[in-house]
């Protein structure tokens, strides 16, 4: 990424704790339903790469599990994400990439709500109506420079 004047020059890099989700056999079994919950999108983000230093969301505390609300029944996941500092000028790029590996990933069906946790941020109410505009994110994304800075963080993510 061209990022050339990071925001946050020595953020605080926490271990990766890596925990195996048991496999067992109804897993398999197509008959079976298989609800998401929030461990399997957690899988999917954790691994975004942070778009100003080479770390994952999981790594900068940026993503945590306990954050990741998923109601199956009604098909609706929210996440709330917290930026490094209060003044993270990269917090709507992280939601932006976090919303776009959930839209890649899981069913149409859901519906995907992205939020800074609150008093994280200093401007999180706008973060946060930029990251669930609908013609605010279709917008972005068709800036290819922008989708070019998306690609890159998800270039990583299982």
């Amino acid at each position: 990424m061209n990022i050339t004047q990071k925001i946050n020059d020595a953020p605080m890099v926490y271990e990766v704790v890596t925990k195996a989700r048991g496999v067992e056999e109804a897993d398999f079994d197509d008959a079976v339903d298989d609800p998401i919950d929030s461990e399997e999108v957690y899988g999917l983000i954790r691994s975004i790469n942070d778009p100003e230093h080479p770390l994952t969301l999981e790594q900068l505390h940026v993503a945590n599990k306990e954050h990741i609300y998923v109601d199956d029944q009604v098909n609706h996941v929210l996440i709330e994400f917290t930026p490094t500092i209060p003044h993270c000028s990269m917090a709507t790029l992280i939601g932006l990439c976090i919303r776009v590996r959930l839209l890649r990933s899981l069913p149409e069906r859901f519906k995907i709500d992205i939020k800074v946790r609150q008093g994280t941020h200093q401007s999180e109410d706008q973060v946060n109506k930029q990251l669930n505009d609908k013609e605010r994110v279709a917008a972005a994304l068709e800036n290819t420079y922008l989708l070019d800075v998306v690609n890159q963080c998800l270039a990583t993510a299982a």
